[in-house]
């Protein structure tokens, strides 16, 4: 009420001074709500420009529910042996390659909508080069995971075409495109490492406005697109990781990148509405392994013991699904993983192991799990890196029906000798997934990439023919919407996914179809 008369009063004193107003030109000023901020006060502020950014920053990792649910617990979770679903009544889900079509559109169509909207607000609407450098980093680590979800996408006409229905680019057209704009952000970043964290503190919820932490995650960022392609474009991987890793990666726990919104939101999806538990996949690689960890990551089921729920099955009830698999610990206050230490650590480890010194990768592999063990809080990881007789432990079923025997015999310490690369790739890539716990989408793809690690198959499988069912989804199909509205850009996409396959058995939009970089002979 007081607002109300307060306003009124001011109404009445602005058309007393409307004529002075005219002949002197400050008519606005004299009208202007004075508790309103002015086009300069928010320019000064780089509020316009940092709310956008604030929202792609939402994006790279979704901080919305709905958003974070079909794109990690839905998808890329289920895909890297990390979550598996609780409800009885979704016969139709991504988890038995039989998604429904309002499922399809979340993984693409809504996040393209809901980057390009912020993205290009900054790209035409400021020249602060750092500004830009931030809109061009996050629109690369938004949309790498979409390419590596579904391999063509839109990408290069997007931003300069109003239209969301535009031509697909080839994947590895957005591989090059997206070097070249991180090469760019990186260089712009490393311009302005000096000023102050007070300019967009406000805007961050990462690295509150340290640039110089923000180069180190770009550098990591580009370190992990590189090694992506280590099997279709082997020389290009290593020189993209050799300038990653010289222009300084996240090598600390303090450097992490970590989006720290004001509540957790997937609180909802695991605490509260319990629709999905922890994969069994990883409890049975980390009890097998004895892990430490575990009592940090995840909770006991209702009798007290780690195991999660066989992945892809049709649950024949939620509430005992509830109780007899365990649920992560998420707390409304724990930051969105982006991005850690461990992950540079174990990418550099591999970039020895192929490329550099063997005895290196050694160290750094083992220097990688030191560092999750500290990031989880846990203790013994001297003798867990040593340990050279613990192996996954086979899943046993607390409902009896879908236990299984352990897909691997890999051990945890290192064992020398050029002969064992592949022995060694395998720990590097293991231990690295269950560092990087719950980044679902990047787990699966480096799952596709190498091979490791090895996972169980799905038990309902659902896709009529369209998934080698021992090698799991490749990726994701394409929305109906792009069929409906989009049919002949996205038949030239179809087209061009298949010719940039090797090694696949499947064509077409499917889910077992290879993607560009997913080209490894599948393991035996």
């Amino acid at each position: 009420m007081k607002n109300s008369i307060t306003y009124m009063g001011r109404s009445i004193v602005a058309v007393a001074l409307l004529a002075l107003a005219a002949c002197t030109g400050d008519f606005e000023d004299y009208n202007r709500n004075p508790n309103q901020v002015t086009e300069e006060q928010m320019e000064a502020l780089n509020y316009k420009t940092g709310t956008k950014i604030k929202t792609l920053q939402s994006l790279v990792i979704p901080v919305e529910e709905h958003m974070y649910q079909f794109n990690e617990s839905l998808t890329g979770g289920p895909f890297a042996g990390y979550i598996g679903a609780t409800v009885d009544t979704w016969q139709t889900k991504f988890e038995t390659y039989n998604p429904s079509a309002d499922w399809r559109k979340w993984p693409f169509a809504n996040v393209i909508t809901e980057t390009y909207t912020p993205y290009k607000g900054i790209i035409g609407g400021t020249d602060d080069e750092v500004a830009v450098a931030f809109a061009r980093l996050l629109r690369v680590a938004i949309m790498q995971r979409v390419t590596d979800s579904y391999g063509p996408i839109p990408y290069t006409k997007l931003e300069s075409n109003e239209s969301l229905y535009v031509e697909y680019d080839a994947q590895e057209t957005v591989y090059t495109t997206m070097f070249e704009e991180l090469d760019a952000a990186i260089e712009a970043l490393g311009r302005n490492t000096t000023i102050p964290a007070s300019a967009w503190s406000r805007y961050d919820g990462v690295y509150y406005g340290n640039i110089a932490q923000w180069l180190k995650y770009a550098n990591s960022l580009k370190l992990r697109m590189a090694m992506r392609l280590t099997e279709v474009k082997p020389e290009l991987a290593q020189a993209k990781a050799a300038e990653a890793i010289a222009g300084g990666v996240i090598t600390t726990n303090a450097d992490n990148a970590a989006m720290h919104a004001a509540e957790n939101r997937t609180t909802l999806i695991y605490n509260d509405w319990g629709d999905h538990r922890v994969g069994a996949d990883i409890l049975c690689y980390m009890n097998g392994y004895k892990d430490p960890r575990v009592e940090k990551m995840f909770l006991p089921n209702d009798v007290g013991d780690y195991v999660g729920i066989r992945i892809g099955i049709d649950v024949s009830g939620k509430s005992t699904a509830m109780t007899k698999y365990s649920n992560l610990i998420v707390e409304s206050s724990t930051p969105y993983l982006w991005f850690n230490a461990a992950e540079a650590t174990f990418l550099r480890a591999e970039y020895e192991l192929r490329w550099g010194s063997e005895e290196t990768a050694q160290t750094l592999y083992e220097d990688a799990i030191r560092l999750s063990f500290e990031e989880r809080g846990a203790s013994g990881a001297d003798a867990y890196v040593a340990d050279a007789a613990s192996r996954p432990a086979a899943y046993t079923d607390p409902l009896g029906s879908y236990s299984a025997a352990a897909q691997s015999t890999i051990t945890i310490a290192w064992t020398p000798g050029t002969e064992n690369f592949e022995e060694n790739l395998e720990r590097i890539i293991t231990q690295k997934w269950i560092a990087i716990f719950p980044l679902g989408v990047e787990a699966w793809s480096e799952h596709r990439r190498t091979g490791y690690p090895r996972l169980l198959p799905v038990v309902a499988d659902k896709s009529g023919g369209g998934v080698d069912v021992a090698q799991g989804a490749r990726r994701l199909p394409y929305p109906v919407e792009e069929y409906q509205q989009n049919n002949t850009n996205l038949q030239a996409a179809i087209q061009t996914l298949d010719a940039e396959q090797t090694n696949g058995n499947r064509t077409g939009d499917q889910m077992g179809t290879r993607v560009w970089w997913d080209c490894k002979p599948y393991n035996n």
